[in-house]
């Protein structure tokens, strides 16, 4: 059986057949970093980090981009509250999202492009589009003429009749967009405010708007065409419409194969959102912050929570679910981890690594049916009862159903797929001090990344942050940083 995945654009599973046979290009939309990362970030990055472990289990090299909005309103009205630049709230909210997100054991992208960083790759992609006649500037401004692409609205189904028709009369032309040629039309350069940073380009000074952030930084990263887009529902329409449209009309070729969307998470059948009280962060969670569940909770039960839904479907936080994920946790825990040293086994042990076929290929088939991870959590259920089964027969009545070959198959086989779904066994991360080291080591980076391009008050800025809470710095001669807790 080959791989399925349901395609958003075409509204089918289709099987999955990459560019290129042996390598898969990912990109992913990342955070706007204003702020901590909330549950609806956790379901989304897990999510791409298992679809990402699973096509490398079935022999793809991947390259996965996961970029960082680091310019937005949300981000600058956070450094006005606090006195603070742009800069310094994007950076501080990257090393939160590090600290946070590892701690899920979601692995590291291979890139993390900040919008900040393509501002000439963006000036070049508007002013093809431009040049082309996709594009027209006003007062410093630069938008996006959606009708003149004919396909606009292919991937959300949405036509522009029909948008403009349910528009009624709601467009105001007092509203300073009323410049706009077309109401839908929407901001490829946003021409510059008092107080707000900018940037030179060929329409004045300004800032990029939201959407062509992330056209630019796949193709300066990835290329023309990748195999996957991933995000999350809500970036269908307009986010991930208006790529197609930005990209497509330049290379003459589709921007992704796949465009896959995870659904979406509520909190006790609710929309999460801070006006209803109910906006709950990864940390508050992992910290027993959380008000409806007042205490830590396994990093690994809330990765078996979001796993056991489908990813395509809504999730619900609630505290019975978190309290079964524990519980979840707990049983596939145990079969992980039973001392097998404890029982008086053969010598004939099989070769390290060799798999129960019928779990494995019954694993294959489910996640190979559109990432089923919800039937592939049944699988490793199945297995650890059989192991815990096996122990305890033998620990305490001396029986056995397995022969010592099966049984070390078996427990290899648990270990195995788990860790394809990302549930391992974890270290301590946070020592006696309260440091979270992962935080840390995200901090020395942007720390050693000032240094390298002399931005040396930022350097000074983290090494006072990390003194503060008891981190010392030791700079070696080769440009790198230890530390130790004070």
């Amino acid at each position: 059986m080959s791989l399925t995945l349901y395609n958003t654009l075409t509204r089918r599973k289709e099987p999955f057949i990459p560019i290129h046979p042996d390598r898969v290009t990912m990109y992913c939309c990342g955070v706007t970093v204003y702020d901590d990362c909330h549950l609806g970030h956790a379901r989304s990055y897990m999510v791409w980090d298992v679809v990402r472990r699973y096509l490398q289990w079935r022999g793809y090299s991947v390259c996965y981009v996961q970029n960082f909005t680091d310019i937005d309103d949300k981000i600058l009205n956070r450094a006005r509250a606090e006195g603070s630049t742009m800069q310094a709230v994007s950076d501080r909210y990257i090393a939160a999202y590090f600290r946070d997100i590892r701690r899920l054991n979601i692995l590291d992208a291979d890139e993390y492009p900040r919008v900040t960083e393509h501002i000439p790759a963006i000036h070049r992609l508007i002013q093809a589009l431009v040049e082309k006649g996709y594009a027209y500037a006003i007062d410093g401004d630069v938008y996006y003429s959606v009708r003149q692409f004919a396909e606009y609205g292919k991937l959300s189904g949405r036509r522009l009749e029909q948008m403009q028709a349910g528009a009624g009369g709601r467009v105001d032309p007092n509203d300073p967009e009323f410049k706009k040629q077309y109401p839908f039309d929407f901001a490829l350069w946003k021409a510059a405010k008092p107080g707000e940073p900018a940037w030179e380009s060929p329409w004045g000074q300004g800032r990029p708007g939201w959407h062509i952030e992330c056209s630019a930084m796949i193709r300066a990263r990835l290329g023309d065409a990748i195999d996957i887009h991933g995000g999350g529902g809500d970036l269908v329409f307009p986010h991930h419409e208006n790529e197609i449209a930005q990209s497509e009309v330049l290379t003459g070729q589709p921007l992704a194969r796949y465009w896959l969307h995870n659904g979406m998470v509520t909190v006790n059948g609710e929309k999460m959102s801070k006006s209803l009280g109910n906006f709950t962060t990864i940390r508050a969670l992992l910290e027993g912050s959380w008000s409806d569940y007042p205490q830590p909770v396994d990093p690994m039960a809330i990765r078996l929570f979001v796993l056991q839904a489908h990813y395509r479907k809504p999730l619900d936080f609630t505290k019975d679910a978190i309290v079964a994920a524990e519980n979840g946790w707990q049983t596939l825990k145990e079969g992980l981890t039973l001392d097998w040293q404890r029982l008086n086994l053969s010598s004939q042990m099989p070769i390290p690594g060799e798999l129960d076929a019928e779990s494995v290929n019954r694993f294959q088939t489910v996640m190979d049916d559109d990432l089923n991870t919800a039937a592939g959590l049944a699988v490793l259920f199945e297995l650890a009862k059989i192991l815990k089964r096996e122990f305890n027969l033998r620990c305490y009545q001396g029986l056995s159903e397995l022969t010592d070959i099966q049984l070390h198959q078996r427990s290899q086989t648990l270990t195995h797929l788990a860790q394809i779904l990302g549930l391992e066994i974890q270290s301590e991360s946070i020592p006696e001090s309260g440091v979270d080291v992962a935080w840390v080591e995200a901090l020395l980076q942007q720390r050693q990344q000032a240094r390298q391009e002399k931005r040396y008050a930022e350097s000074d800025r983290i090494r006072n942050e990390l003194q503060a809470v008891g981190i010392t710095l030791i700079d070696q001669p080769d440009g790198q940083s230890r530390w130790h807790r004070s």
